[in-house]
């Protein structure tokens, strides 16, 4: 667990100081009748953490995030997200409340408190983080998450103790498909939706008659992406002429690079993520593949950029949730990126919006639902409702509970293109993301119960 609790043990310890002070303890609160629990639990049922977790003057989210591991630069930055965000909701700041209208200070009256973990990139560690959070906690929420692996164990968890999960990032199909939970909404994007978007942009840039090789780490993410590439690609003419298959958070591609070199392939997709993506496009460079072959990383991490350097990154192709250059054209966008630059003197990245968004709206379809009641806040996300997000209107899908938010493709540009030192992406085209969403049963979600 984090040593830094921004004030959450003091915020713990005075909510269950009131608790004591009308004679409920955790315990007794648990016991207790729906109709003598304070006014706030309404003639709701007990259920998961409610009503005991909203009980005093504040609300806790446990964040489960990815400080360590292959993953970690993502999850660094999707802490920072989450602290922009709790910050301006305690604060009833103009940026959340364009966002969750019905925002005044904190979230119904209560300020929103909260505790990190690193989940280490690691299901499992993900996961008793998750339980801490909730029986120890109270937790209301938990999000965070990179590794799509990470983010259906830890919906499922959730699921199971009626806690809400939202995804950071997380771009298997599966999440929103066959894995999909009642209990858990994914803001980011299926990798389905990337694959529909970027083909069309590719084989236009680079051309219809292509011969593509792929490198895939072998786990959730990396399966569903390949299979997701695959289909778009061929559609558009591309030809598929191998894949190399390759453990999460591996450290020596050489052999992998030695089949691709010899694939007869002209185009690299890389469906690597993370420090794993920079790792395995540094080796690729090394062994003179991308002198050969263009670059396409499609679910494309704004690290990489930075990792790689323009001279390596150029002509790259991927999508992002986000990129901080859209100040230029959303004025949403610009109050973000100054806001994030004023508290953390860096520019925010897609894994920082992806987790602010997540808690303004949240705040909203809490706001909206008049309660925490877990049930009710869900069947507010399942209204369709549209709210202003930075680049677009937003919303979630019910039968899936996918989020839909408009992003873009970029390119890596020129060194001598380069306006700014962090200029490394020239926007290609903005995704229209309820254009490319898949059909809700395509990859088989069937939501659970409510109760």
């Amino acid at each position: 667990m984090d040593t830094t609790k921004h004030n959450q043990s003091a915020d713990i310890d005075q909510g269950r100081r009131s608790l004591l002070q009308t004679g409920l303890g955790v315990a007794g609160a648990t016991a207790l009748s729906a109709a003598s629990l304070p006014a706030l639990a309404e003639d709701k049922p007990p259920i998961g953490n409610y009503p005991k977790g909203v009980a005093g003057d504040t609300v806790f989210v446990g964040l489960t995030l990815d400080l360590t591991g292959p993953y970690s630069a993502e999850g660094k930055d999707e802490r920072m997200g989450y602290e922009l965000a709790i910050e301006q909701l305690n604060a009833g700041a103009e940026e959340i409340r364009k966002i969750s209208p019905l925002t005044k200070k904190g979230v119904l009256g209560k300020r929103v408190v909260y505790d990190v973990a690193d989940s280490e990139t690691k299901p499992n560690s993900a996961v008793q983080a998750a339980m801490q959070f909730i029986s120890k906690n109270n937790a209301m929420l938990v999000s965070g998450s990179v590794s799509s692996a990470v983010a259906i164990a830890l919906q499922k968890v959730c699921n199971r103790e009626r806690t809400l999960y939202l995804v950071a990032i997380g771009g298997s199909n599966e999440i929103s498909g066959k894995d999909c939970q009642r209990y858990a909404f994914r803001f980011w994007y299926y990798v389905y939706s990337v694959a529909k978007a970027i083909a069309p942009v590719v084989a236009k840039s680079l051309g219809k008659d292509r011969k593509a090789v792929y490198l895939v780490p072998d786990y959730t993410y990396g399966h569903t992406t390949y299979d997701s590439m695959k289909e778009f690609t061929e559609k558009e003419g591309w030809k598929t002429v191998g894949q190399q298959l390759h453990p999460l958070g591996t450290k020596d591609y050489s052999s992998y690079l030695i089949n691709i070199a010899n694939s007869g392939a002209d185009t690299l997709v890389v469906i690597d993520y993370g420090a794993d993506a920079a790792n395995s496009i540094k080796q690729a460079k090394e062994f003179g593949i991308l002198e050969k072959m263009s670059l396409v990383v499609p679910v494309l991490s704004p690290f990489l950029a930075e990792e790689l350097g323009a001279e390596t990154f150029q002509g790259a192709y991927g999508a992002m949730a986000f990129w901080w250059t859209l100040q230029d054209r959303y004025p949403m966008v610009k109050d973000f990126v100054s806001a994030f630059e004023k508290k953390f003197n860096a520019k925010p990245h897609d894994s920082a919006y992806m987790a602010y968004m997540n808690i303004a709206l949240w705040a909203d379809a809490v706001e909206r639902a008049g309660t925490f009641y877990p049930p009710d806040v869900i069947k507010a996300y399942e209204k369709e409702e549209k709210r202003k997000g930075l680049i677009s209107d937003v919303w979630f899908r019910a039968a899936d509970h996918q989020g839909v938010a408009d992003f873009p493709i970029v390119r890596g540009k020129k060194p001598a293109d380069m306006k700014d030192p962090m200029d490394f992406c020239e926007i290609v085209d903005i995704i229209d993301a309820s254009s490319v969403l898949p059909p809700a049963d395509l990859f088989g979600c069937k939501l659970g119960s409510y109760v």
